[in-house]
């Protein structure tokens, strides 16, 4: 890699699979093959930038473990969680539509007691504390990126909305799964990944940001009406909207 991207901070993406990351890697110049053992990841030059694209596998523990290590191998400057995901009722977002997360929730961490839903706040139990803030469910996102992406995709024309999204272990398969979640929590966009990226961010005090296009509806799970594709196009093309206007 030339000598000025080679110590700049790279800018850390992180997914579940590759096809969430196909456009961003094959716009990468001068670009390197894996260089963790255990977590591949492309790394290379994208406009003035420097890039590390990570798809980690689904789920939490995934999604934990790479951006733990990738920060350790590569100090990030920043971390985009980039890929797809289910709207919830009443978030107003349909299938091809975009999703940027102003915070991330651990949806089904807890205990489901006989009087009903108790959280990680009611358990008494942190994530973690940093800076003297105790983090039980929900894991903030940087509000500057946030906005900085819904209004990137204001500029392409793209129906966009910001909001919380839930992370869980088992997607919701049914309409009325959904609707618990959405009242629990107020969330527009289900995933399997987020949450566990944020709050391994937030304890290293690394700035993130999460952008879903919409693949499916949470609802009876009928895969007739889901567009993954369109889904993954739309989240890499705001992606690099954004990117180019983060390059130094």
């Amino acid at each position: 890699m030339h000598g000025e991207f080679s110590d700049m901070p790279p800018l850390l993406v992180l997914a579940a699979v590759p096809a969430e990351l196909a456009l961003l890697t094959g716009s990468l110049a001068d670009r390197q093959e894996p260089l963790h053992p255990a977590w591949p990841a492309a790394v290379g030059r994208l406009g003035g930038q420097r890039l590390v694209c990570c798809a980690a596998g689904p789920g939490t523990a995934n999604a934990a473990g790479a951006t733990a290590a990738l920060i350790e191998r590569y100090r990030p400057s920043r971390v985009l969680i980039l890929g797809c995901g289910g709207a919830f009722p009443g978030s107003g977002l349909g299938v091809g539509d975009l999703a940027v997360a102003t915070e991330e929730l651990f949806a089904d961490l807890g205990v489901m007691a006989p009087e009903g839903w108790l959280d990680m706040a009611d358990l008494g139990l942190p994530l973690a504390t940093v800076a003297g803030e105790r983090h039980y469910n929900r894991i903030p996102l940087d509000a500057a990126l946030a906005e900085q992406a819904l209004c990137c995709a204001g500029r392409q024309g793209v129906r966009a909305a910001g909001g919380s999204f839930a992370t869980v272990a088992a997607c919701s398969g049914t309409t009325a799964r959904g609707e618990e979640l959405a009242r629990r929590y107020d969330v527009i966009c289900e995933n399997m990944e987020g949450a566990a990226v944020a709050l391994v961010c937030r304890r290293y005090a690394i700035p993130c940001v999460e952008i879903r296009g919409i693949s499916n509806l949470v609802e009876d799970r009928t895969r007739a009406n889901w567009d993954i594709p369109a889904a993954v196009q739309v989240a890499q093309r705001a992606a690099l909207s954004l990117l180019a206007e983060l390059a130094p």
